[in-house]
């Protein structure tokens, strides 16, 4: 499946998905190959302020700030492989940001938070509706009907993304805090 080691960031093989009593409470992941450039700046920024490390997976190169909270792990050539990397590595109270629904179906069963770039949140009560939506309009378009194309990202998607974000990772933060 071609998994390599990541790119820049801390020494960890791609396969090791154990966390010591060091290791930050959760990660964030990205699913890279399609995510606006303007949400991967929020991310960075997210990542450096609240020292979490932030994982960028993608087909391709994704070049990144040296940062120790900041890495990239590059998977070889099959559509899938993204996907399959990040189900096996995201874990219950880790954050993903992807607009791939059916892979956000997989992550939200195992308990991790998803985000689309849009700042839409991905959750057990919405996630159903949305892979119905998304597979009927797939199902559509293979019958030869046009659908309309998504409408092009914009200020207030950036907006919305990071208001869900700071959210989320508050939530995420408080949920891992020791109670005292």
């Amino acid at each position: 499946m071609g998994n390599a080691p990541p790119v820049r960031g801390p020494a960890r093989a791609p396969e090791d998905d154990s966390r010591t009593l060091e290791s930050p409470p959760m990660k964030m992941w990205v699913d890279a190959d399609a995510c606006p450039g303007p949400i991967k700046d929020l991310i960075l920024r997210a990542a450096r302020r609240l020292q979490v490390p932030a994982v960028f997976v993608a087909n391709k190169h994704i070049g990144l700030p040296d940062s120790p909270y900041l890495s990239a792990v590059r998977i070889g050539a099959d559509p899938e492989a993204v996907d399959q990397y990040l189900v096996r590595q995201a874990r219950e109270g880790d954050l993903v940001v992807t607009q791939d629904i059916p892979l956000a179906s997989a992550l939200v069963r195992k308990g991790v938070v998803v985000i689309t770039p849009r700042g839409e949140l991905h959750t057990g009560e919405n996630i159903g509706e949305r892979l119905a939506i998304r597979n009927f309009m797939q199902e559509i378009r293979e019958a030869g009907v046009i659908t309309p194309p998504h409408k092009p990202f914009s200020s207030r998607d950036r907006q919305r993304f990071s208001d869900t974000l700071d959210r989320e990772l508050t939530r995420l933060f408080n949920a891992k805090s020791p109670r005292g």
